[in-house]
């Protein structure tokens, strides 16, 4: 009886012994010895402000007319921006040039006319001349046959021979008359060809000026804000400028359905993609807001400004409304594109991942309090946040300092909530 009473001192004093031995381990295991946080499932959205332009989705172009030559030098402008009514003059040409030519032409017409007349009035002389020699070369001819010479018994040989001759030569008369009115036709004929291509060249000057002086005028097709087209500098239309035949002078764009170009920085374009949510704020104009959707992305980043290396890629967004008395085409706006939205993410500090061995890894927290490397699948970014696509779950307990280090070689505790779920 004795030893076994004794022998139970012994495991009680074995046990209050192991149990002092895994409180001292379990007291320097605490989680509170290593920051931690703990992983849970939340939104992840990450959020990029750009800035941009309004622009109508519709527009009437104006240009200078096809169907007239030379340049025309701009002489008015309706101002930018300024509202026009359907038929409104918008931009005026300096006519001088076109009525200088207006005149020239008519002025070659008129010559080319007055020629043609004179050829015919000659042409009509000559032929009445060549008419009478040839009918006077016939009454000869009739004539001479008539009281030809050929009796031989009773006219000598001379006369008879000079009887022919004369005859002979009253045909030669008639033909070369015949002959020559019918050159000096075919000659006016030509003239008159010539003169009437003078005359057709004449007046398709003057109906080179009249268009021209026609479209001096450029009129509005429709009611809407007159925008000017800008060159590759980025100046608009000005007074005084020559521009050509079918050159786009600007536009005349509907108010009623407006879009935004805005421009994404190429290190904030990662995970950009039509069908995205955004919102627009008109500058100006900041208490009120547009939803809005990504429509389009440009393919490849380019430059914004000229000898300005930075890329951008340029996006247009859709407005689910457009308000016609705030927007204007060209308006500077300002968006933020929601360029990573994941409803459903694990996210936590970027500070509580690390890189062992070439590999991603967190320390996770085990029952028994201690920490153990697990490798992860990184997701999207966002400033101090990574989204884990694989190696945790929610309700791990990870550490944001590396617990493998000393307390003095580890990273300085960072401050952060213990449930992470969301991006910026």
């Amino acid at each position: 009886m004795k030893v076994r009473g004794r022998h139970l001192l012994v495991t009680a004093a074995a046990a209050a012994a192991a149990v002092v031995v895994l409180a001292g381990v379990a007291s320097s295991l605490r989680p509170a010895s290593v920051p931690s946080v703990t992983v849970v499932r939340g939104p992840f959205v990450v959020r990029v402000t750009v800035e941009g332009n309004l622009r109508a989705l519709k527009a009437t172009s104006l240009s200078t007319p096809v169907d007239a030559e030379g340049a025309f030098k701009v002489a008015w402008m309706a101002p930018e921006g300024s509202s026009v009514a359907a038929g409104e003059v918008v931009v005026r040409f300096d006519e001088t040039s076109f009525a200088d030519a207006l005149a020239a032409s008519e002025s070659d017409r008129a010559v080319a006319g007055e020629q043609i007349t004179k050829s015919l009035a000659q042409g009509e002389a000559t032929a009445r001349g060549l008419d009478r020699d040839a009918a006077l070369a016939g009454h000869e001819l009739e004539t001479a046959r008539t009281f030809q010479s050929k009796d031989a018994e009773i006219y000598s040989r001379f006369e008879i021979v000079s009887s022919e001759i004369d005859a002979t030569l009253a045909q030669r008369r008639k033909e070369h008359a015949e002959a020559v009115k019918g050159v000096r036709t075919g000659l006016l004929r030509t003239d008159l060809d010539l003169l009437g291509i003078e005359r057709h060249k004449a007046e398709l000057e003057v109906g080179k000026a009249e268009s021209g002086l026609k479209a001096v005028e450029v009129r509005a097709p429709h009611d809407g804000l007159v925008v000017y087209r800008r060159d590759w500098r980025g100046n608009p239309l000005r007074v005084g400028e020559s521009v050509w035949p079918g050159a786009r002078l600007g536009e005349i764009p509907s108010l009623d359905i407006m879009e935004a170009e805005v421009f994404v920085l190429e290190p904030d374009a990662g995970g950009l993609a039509a069908g995205q949510r955004a919102t627009v704020t008109v500058e100006g104009r900041g208490e009120t807001t547009y939803p809005a959707t990504v429509r389009m992305v440009d393919a490849i980043a380019k430059p914004r400004f000229r000898n300005v290396p930075v890329q951008y890629f340029g996006a247009v967004l859709t407005l689910q409304r457009t308000d016609p008395a705030v927007m204007k085409p060209g308006q500077r706006v300002q968006a933020v594109l929601a360029v990573v939205d994941l409803p459903d993410a694990l996210a936590v500090p970027r500070q509580a991942v690390f890189s062992v061995d070439g590999k991603e890894v967190a320390y996770r927290r085990t029952f028994w309090g201690r920490y153990t490397p697990v490798e992860v699948t990184l997701g999207p970014v966002a400033l101090g946040r990574v989204v884990i696509e694989h190696g945790l779950a929610a309700g791990d307990i990870i550490a944001v300092v590396d617990p493998t280090r000393p307390p003095d070689d580890a990273h300085p505790p960072a401050t952060a909530a213990p449930a992470i779920g969301g991006g910026r």
